[in-house]
């Protein structure tokens, strides 16, 4: 068994080292099952587990963990360098609207309709989500399920994601279900900072969104929590949808 194992990290650190970028613990575990078809998938499982404690212990020092999931060789993980690249490439969170739309109507399928929102529309300073959709489905003979609302905020800069986590718990006051979608390279915020905000996101039922803020064309959306149904307060949703009267059409 010990030989196994050690041939399960062999095999974990070649992956590594051809993953520059790092790589998530679901793909590192399938890339060893298919390098090692003849292991059993429990056994990688474990393996992997007692490989990353001796990372979070310090006993193994040539992989870090910056993040909830991800895998990455210290020499690929050059914080600071990569911070300072990602300041240069950043690109607007209005650039990530339209794609965000289209990930909650077609991927998620968290909704059935979403416009982009942003701006001041809610005339209240965290009001206002940067994307609204609704998710209606057709009901059966007299039962006929509510309509609900669906709002998320889009963070780019690594900076203000605390504060945009309190932007989208505000977002409960009028939605069923609140996403946040923050950089993918959040590592400005530090291993345990990341670690708890998604154990904040669950405990607040708010959905957790990974993206590459690098490529507006294909962020590539990542779900690490998904949004808990909450019920809004009703005041509040009726206020705020009397505010974008105009563009409501487009959500009912």
């Amino acid at each position: 068994m010990t030989k196994l194992r050690q041939k399960i990290i062999e095999k974990a650190m070649d992956i590594l080292e051809n993953s520059p970028n790092g790589i998530r613990y679901s793909d590192l575990i399938r890339s060893i099952s298919k390098a090692l078809p003849d292991v059993n998938e429990n056994t990688i499982h474990g393996t992997i587990w007692n490989f990353k404690q001796k990372i979070d212990k310090g006993k193994i020092k040539d992989v870090v963990i910056p993040e909830k999931g991800l895998y990455i060789l210290r020499k690929y993980f050059k914080e600071n360098e990569i911070e300072e690249i990602d300041k240069k490439k950043q690109i607007k969170e209005e650039e990530f609207y339209k794609s965000f739309v289209e990930y909650l109507v077609n991927d998620l399928e968290e909704c059935t309709k979403a416009i982009p929102l942003g701006g001041n529309r809610f005339q209240d300073r965290w009001g206002t989500p940067d994307v609204i959709g609704t998710y209606r489905i057709l009901g059966i003979g007299h039962i006929q399920p509510p309509i609900e609302v669906i709002s998320a905020k889009i963070e780019t800069d690594t900076n203000q994601i605390i504060t945009a986590f309190g932007q989208a718990c505000s977002y409960k006051l009028f939605s069923h279900k609140v996403y946040l979608a923050i950089p993918k390279n959040s590592r400005g915020l530090g291993i345990k900072d990341i670690k708890k905000l998604e154990s904040l996101c669950l405990k607040f039922g708010i959905g957790l969104i990974l993206f590459d803020r690098n490529n507006k064309e294909k962020p590539e959306f990542q779900v690490l929590t998904r949004a808990a149904k909450s019920e809004p307060d009703y005041f509040y949703l009726h206020r705020y949808l009397r505010l974008i009267e105009d563009i409501v059409s487009e959500l009912f």
